[in-house]
């Protein structure tokens, strides 16, 4: 009984674990409450002369000044924040400019990816598409002339692809089920994330890694692989327009209350707003807890006919009502999505054995899937081009 009480809570708290890791392995580490100091041993006590009656006074009157600094910059973070919260809630409101003003989502893209997952597919069908999405088809030029690529073709065919019609025919429908989902979420992703410097990385790798594992836990459970890749892909959606909207929510604020201060001559204002940057704090709280039904709703609105992705959203995001089961896709991302947080949360050290032994158990893991996991690759698409 413990261990179906205790269960749920660890999964809880290492969904978390995963967030912050996002935003900075320090920052992970104090979340957890860690604290890092540096004890250095100097043998014996070095003597220290006594203060001054004024120089104590001095310390008192410094220390009462950085204490009140410290709470005025506090207030200002929190003002600068609710007003950055209202602004965000009010534009999440509104899904289809978050998806083509935040996201940048083309019409396209969401064609390309029903019309892949259709028996009917063809190169004749995508091209047209493609040549609309100039930057897609540079990618994919790009891919099919990397030397590894280029190596796998014969001889007679290893010469260098120039349009992107011809980079088509190469990399083959059965590879594009797989490219197009990938360098679509990567062009979606922020082009910046400062001053959180490693977060588009882990986005990335994450977002990969998820894809990846779901495409092999549906292998397993013979559950069609391409869907469960490209929902795999497209799971942290949601992330990526969070944290574009947040950064840019915060610059715009930012600027006009410094600018404000600057009119009013608040000096005490201006030099607490000097000092503030974006909060990982409050951006770990909106992506744990706002992401995935961020997801969903962009899921929905890319209206696809042939990918069966809503259902599985309503409940990954709600859970599944009772009396129902958990949808065959609703299971495999859920594996999914809890073994691409355990493999970051493990190469940065942080998640436990026996933590994870209740994770696995918790989401019911099979000894066949985590075999096929562990012999995964999760850093690299693997296809062939003939």
């Amino acid at each position: 009984m413990t261990e179906i009480v205790q269960q749920p809570r660890i999964v809880k708290m290492l969904n978390q674990r995963a967030h912050d890791l996002l935003l900075g392995h320090n920052f992970a580490h104090q979340q957890i409450g860690f604290i890092h100091t540096l004890e250095m041993d100097y043998g014996e006590p070095l003597k220290q002369r006594t203060l001054l009656e004024v120089e104590v006074a001095a310390q008192q009157k410094r220390k009462l000044k950085s204490t009140a600094h410290h709470k005025y910059r506090a207030a200002a973070s929190e003002q600068l924040h609710k007003a950055i919260e209202k602004m965000m809630s009010k534009q999440l409101s509104d899904i289809d400019s978050v998806i083509q003003n935040t996201i940048g989502v083309e019409d396209s893209v969401c064609a390309m990816l029903d019309i892949l997952a259709t028996k009917s597919a063809s190169v004749g069908r995508l091209e047209p598409l493609v040549n609309d999405l100039s930057w897609l088809g540079r990618e994919l030029v790009t891919l099919v002339n990397l030397p590894y690529y280029r190596n796998q073709r014969s001889k007679n065919t290893a010469v260098k692809v120039d349009s992107p019609a011809l980079a088509l025919r190469y990399i083959g429908l059965d590879n594009l089920q797989l490219v197009v989902p990938t360098f679509a979420v990567r062009h979606w992703m922020p082009y910046s994330t400062e001053p959180f410097s490693l977060l588009k990385r882990r986005l990335k790798e994450s977002t990969m890694a998820n894809a990846i594992a779901a495409q092999k836990i549906a292998e397993v459970n013979e559950v069609n692989p391409s869907h469960a890749f490209t929902l795999g892909m497209l799971l942290n959606v949601g992330q990526i327009a969070l944290v574009r909207l947040y950064l840019k929510v915060f610059e715009q604020i930012w600027q006009r209350k410094v600018q404000f201060a600057r009119t009013t001559a608040n000096k005490g204002l201006h030099t607490a707003l000097l000092e503030l940057k974006p909060d990982p704090l409050f951006l770990t709280t909106l992506l744990s807890e706002q992401s995935l039904a961020i997801s969903a709703k962009i899921i929905e609105k890319m209206a696809f006919k042939y990918l069966p992705f809503n259902s599985v959203m309503q409940q990954l995001v709600n859970g599944v009502e009772k009396g129902d089961t958990a949808l065959p896709l609703t299971q495999v991302m859920l594996k999914a999505r809890c073994y691409s947080q355990y493999l970051t949360l493990k190469q940065h050290q942080l998640v436990e054995p026996d933590e994870t032994l209740s994770w696995f158990s918790y989401f019911k893991f099979t000894k066949k899937e985590l075999k096929a996991l562990q012999a995964s690759n999760f850093n690299n698409l693997a296809i062939q081009i003939d």
